[in-house]
């Protein structure tokens, strides 16, 4: 799985770290605020005080190692572009930015956020699994353990078609439509084979998606 950083820690930020964190992944998490910090400490793999403003700080905290940053201070909009220009000043591949409103996004992606969000607590839940599944692009959440994700073709699973992979009997898995660009197709052919740049619509428990995806 990929290394994530969580920078703040308010209702978002704790939600995205502990969320992934339950899913087997590496947590650096970030606040300015010792409290915080001690409250998370025994959740995550990593729990560090830090003044994310302070250039020399923010070089320091080995930000070079992980694969994603989320940076979840939207209160705070010199901090987030601090720390947005520095990950990508370090080399995180993907920084994930919170935005209080639609300026300070604007702000945020021309200092080179990826991905600017808008969320609410309940989400944090949501964008820590599209982290965890490589292959996810999309979710929905059909009960607590059930969903449909649309998700990029597994390497292992290309040239394959539904009869060879069984997914079904195999991982629990139902592979309900498939997507090559715009065309979905749900009347699917069993022994068409999948290719590297089709996208699956799959249902089944989140335990099982999260091992094949």
């Amino acid at each position: 799985m990929k290394e994530i950083a969580v920078i703040g820690l308010g209702k978002f930020g704790v939600s995205v770290a502990t969320a992934y964190a339950r899913e087997g992944g590496s947590v650096l998490a970030i606040d300015i605020d010792e409290d915080k910090i001690q409250e998370i400490a025994d959740e995550v793999t990593y729990a560090v005080r830090a003044d994310v403003s302070e250039p020399d700080v923010v070089r320091n905290l080995g930000l070079e190692n992980v694969d994603v940053a989320i940076i979840a201070i939207s209160d705070n909009l010199e901090a987030s572009v601090m720390a947005t220009i520095l990950s990508k000043e370090v080399g995180v591949p993907q920084v994930i930015v919170k935005a209080q409103n639609d300026v300070h996004a604007k702000v945020l992606t021309k200092v080179g956020a990826d991905r600017i969000v808008f969320p609410e607590k309940e989400f944090g839940v949501k964008i820590a699994r599209n982290i965890a599944m490589t292959h996810f692009r999309d979710i929905i959440d059909l009960k607590e353990d059930y969903s449909i994700v649309e998700a990029t073709v597994p390497k292992s699973w290309v040239g394959k078609n539904l009869t060879e992979l069984n997914p079904r009997k195999k991982y629990g898995l139902n592979v309900i439509a498939i997507r090559n660009g715009e065309k979905l197709t749900v009347n699917l052919d069993p022994v068409e084979s999948f290719t590297a740049d089709s996208t699956l619509v799959v249902i089944g428990r989140n335990e099982l998606i999260s091992k094949v995806f």
